[in-house]
């Protein structure tokens, strides 16, 4: 299989890379040049954002099996590529979000959910939701719908993650001390490692799969709980989790998500978007997820690897929660 790459030099797309490069796929990777392209594979330069940023794209004479396309922000920019390849590719994936469906979708949604309106695929940045909608719009106006695979994508994890969720849990839990733990335990958590997101994307392209798939982890494939005591058992700090409260957290003001990654609120609105799609569809034709155990090894072994930082998307928030105010939410929760 002859696989076209636009991004693959970070997290989803360089997983996607070196996937394919194991199971001997000949691999093009269209980037920017800010960073290395994963070795073995074949690389054209071009900035999408500029005027004519596609000529190396346009000018190289390759055809290609399957498009893989990692954009978030302006869909003109999917819109520009699709259109330029659709001659010279067999189906275009196009790595979106759940975020696509109207907020907030009930639990157990499927991928005939409700999607955001006002999309376009011919706009330019405007909020995420519509973002990644219009991207979809652009992937399936060129490609058709039956030559194109919409990947809703969930809360994203593993090895190269540049957003600041799993290195930010490992890298306070290895600071050691009172750890505010968000409860309960037991909650239900949904995401995909990047790495199997890579699989059943490489999958879907031997299958000639098409349309719409939520791509996350079985709801409850993990809970809290495990995915903080693994933090806690690979890092081997002295780390004390104190399990707290949701009321307790949300009382004091601590944004979820966002200060204390990954978790929500359990019966609230995001917890239904955000850890309670149905993905049977994508689970019919492939997807398997590895234990959050792996997941959060194989990230704890990357981030020592690469000196203990990670690296941060300037387009998305910093994550994590203050020292000083997690000490005032845990001495609130031990009524000191």
């Amino acid at each position: 299989m002859r696989l076209l790459l636009l991004g693959g030099t970070e997290f989803v797309g360089r997983a996607v890379a070196e996937a394919a490069l194991a199971r001997g796929w000949e691999v093009t990777v269209f980037h920017r040049g800010r960073h290395e392209a994963p070795p073995g594979t074949r690389e054209l330069l071009g900035d999408r954002t500029e005027v004519d940023g596609l000529a190396a794209l346009d000018e190289d004479p390759g055809s290609w099996d399957a498009v893989v396309d990692t954009w978030s922000s302006a869909p003109r920019a999917v819109r520009d590529a699709a259109r330029l390849l659709r001659d010279r590719a067999g189906r275009y994936v196009y790595v979106s979000s759940c975020s696509v469906y109207t907020w907030a979708p009930p639990a157990g949604y499927g991928e005939d959910a409700p999607v955001v309106e006002g999309a376009s695929p011919d706009a330019g940045t405007t909020d995420y939701a519509r973002d990644k909608r219009g991207g979809e719009l652009a992937a399936t106006d060129a490609f058709g719908v039956d030559r194109s695979v919409l990947v809703r994508a969930g809360l994203l994890l593993g090895p190269y993650e540049n957003v600041g969720r799993l290195p930010w849990w490992l890298n306070r839990v290895a600071r050691g001390g009172p750890v505010l733990a968000p409860g309960p335990r037991d909650l239900p958590l949904q995401y995909v490692d990047g790495r199997d997101l890579a699989e059943w994307i490489l999958g879907a392209c031997e299958q000639g799969l098409s349309g719409p798939y939520n791509l996350m982890s079985p709801q409850g494939h993990a809970t809290m709980g495990e995915l903080l005591e693994a933090c806690v058992r690979v890092t081997g700090g002295p780390a004390e989790l104190r399990w707290t409260a949701p009321e307790v957290v949300l009382d004091a003001g601590v944004e979820p998500w966002t200060q204390l990654p990954v978790w929500v609120p359990p019966h609230s609105d995001m917890h239904d978007a955000l850890h309670s799609a149905d993905v049977s569809r994508a689970v019919a034709t492939g997807l398997r997820c590895r234990p959050v155990a792996e997941t959060v090894a194989d990230t704890w072994a990357w981030l020592r690897d690469i000196g203990g930082t990670a690296p941060q998307r300037p387009d998305r928030t910093v994550k994590g929660l203050d020292p000083e105010v997690e000490a005032k939410v845990l001495a609130a929760a031990s009524g000191a």
